[in-house]
């Protein structure tokens, strides 16, 4: 956690240095940036889908959304669907890194960080404990909730006969 707090520090500092890309101020506008990217999600059915607020966090972007593919080649279109909608509606992409392995491709968008990530890797770097003290609650398809790998398999011996 302290590793973390440190690179959020520095990336603060570095802040001062980049130009504002942020075009959403208000938090109406957020929520308007928030639903494109969740329909752009769910579009091609991207799962668990959660949304953090940041804003307590860090001042370099308001909300980190963090979703599941099933495979490297679903987690790569999840991620192209989110790039091309925003391209479509004039936002502008701070980064889009990650495509070529398609493991954890993150989509920066300003304002929003999107890591749209496989289900290993999504629970090796557990990134909900880092940024998830402030969830937002959105209406989601119930599609889009589901966990993408079961907590834990419960195996009973007397099962077998």
């Amino acid at each position: 956690m302290l590793l973390w707090r440190n690179i959020l520090n520095k990336m603060g500092s570095i802040k001062r240095l980049l130009p504002n890309v942020s075009r959403y101020s208000s938090s109406m506008e957020i929520q308007k940036l928030q639903r494109l990217v969740i329909d752009a999600l769910e579009d091609v059915k991207a799962q668990d889908i959660k949304i953090f607020n940041t804003t307590h966090i860090t001042g370099l972007f308001d909300r980190v959304i963090i979703t599941t593919g099933s495979s490297n080649r679903q987690t790569r279109a999840i991620a192209s669907s989110v790039a091309d909608s925003a391209r479509g509606h004039k936002i502008p992409i701070v980064a889009y890194e990650g495509e070529d392995t398609g493991e954890w491709v993150l989509v920066d968008l300003g304002d929003i960080v999107i890591h749209c990530m496989t289900p290993a890797i999504r629970q090796y770097y557990n990134l909900e404990e880092i940024w998830g003290g402030r969830p937002v609650n959105v209406k989601l398809l119930p599609q889009s909730m589901q966990p993408s790998m079961p907590e834990s398999f419960d195996y009973d011996d007397n099962d077998e006969q």
